[in-house]
């Protein structure tokens, strides 16, 4: 549930409760660095509640990332703004670590500034290749972008803001793919359930088909079953693959599937996304879930 309510013309607030859920750093020593070097000022509602804002958060994202690379909380607490900006840059730079990259972007989202944004993702491509960059800090990044609309802390502006410079990034990487398919190559419908909107995740799975040399019929977001029936009349799949976010509760999921794999038990259905994790029930045989990334490539290098 979001811990704060505010209008359009509101400061975002944070309890300390979400700064630790975004920053990774405790409650506790949150309030101890706040009692002892002033890191944050938090301010009081009416109600004499305590809340934090943007400016507290990016401070602590910041501080967060120069902590987890040997800088002592007393020595940080001491820099100028642009020394403090300067050393987070250096690190991102030259560090391996997916978690600065990742605080990156959120401030990245949070300030709107997409030069940011285009800096961080450009720096990590270089360091790990384009996949990695989207498996290991893309992925966590949305992650932390679902917790930050959990607790009701950033607009709908911001998220689309962020998610479609994403979604330029992937469509691409998408469209520089070969166009020639291999010969024996495959045909994967891709598509998300109705009412479905995120399609990041499917989107990528694009990317590695094309990449592995298969065909790609993308119909993207909220796709009603009569016009997937439709879709399979006119073109010839081998295989389907869907995406589940947010679009329906997890226990109508399972209908679902068991909808979709009567409809088409001929074919293998891959599905993914954040909620197949909670299914429980049995599914048919002809659903496949898909863990991860690399789970995927495997099955591709097979058929």
């Amino acid at each position: 549930m979001a811990s704060t309510q505010y209008t359009l013309y509101d400061m975002i607030r944070y309890s300390i409760n979400d700064l630790e859920k975004i920053t990774g750093i405790k409650a506790h020593t949150i309030r101890i660095w706040e009692k002892r070097y002033n890191v944050v000022c938090p301010q009081r509602t009416n109600t004499n509640i305590r809340y934090y804002n943007d400016d507290d958060l990016k401070k602590l994202l910041n501080i967060s990332i120069l902590n987890k690379h040997g800088f002592r909380i007393s020595d940080i607490v001491k820099m100028e703004d642009g020394s403090l900006c300067e050393k987070i840059l250096e690190i991102s730079n030259s560090s391996g670590d997916y978690e600065s990259h990742i605080n990156n972007l959120i401030v990245s989202m949070i300030e709107m500034d997409e030069s940011k944004f285009e800096k961080v993702l450009a720096s990590a491509i270089i360091k790990l290749g384009f996949e990695k960059t989207i498996t290991h800090i893309i992925y966590s990044f949305l992650e932390k972008v679902g917790i930050l609309w959990q607790v009701g802390t950033i607009n709908p502006a911001q998220e689309h803001f962020i998610t479609n410079l994403i979604r330029q990034k992937l469509i691409i990487a998408i469209d520089g793919q070969e166009s020639s398919p291999r010969p024996d190559a495959k045909t994967f419908l891709l598509y998300l359930p109705e009412n479905e909107l995120h399609e990041m995740g499917l989107l990528f799975y694009s990317y590695i088909i094309k990449k592995s040399g298969h065909k790609v019929i993308y119909l993207g977001q909220s796709v009603p079953l009569k016009d997937l029936l439709q879709v399979i009349k006119i073109r010839e799949t081998d295989y389907i693959i869907t995406y589940f976010v947010a679009a329906m509760e997890s226990k109508q999921i399972p209908g679902y599937l068991a909808k979709i794999s009567r409809e088409f038990d001929y074919k293998d259905i891959f599905i993914a996304g954040l909620q197949i994790e909670q299914i429980e029930e049995t599914l048919s045989p002809n659903i496949k879930p898909i863990k991860d990334v690399e789970e995927f490539k495997s099955y591709l290098n097979r058929i």
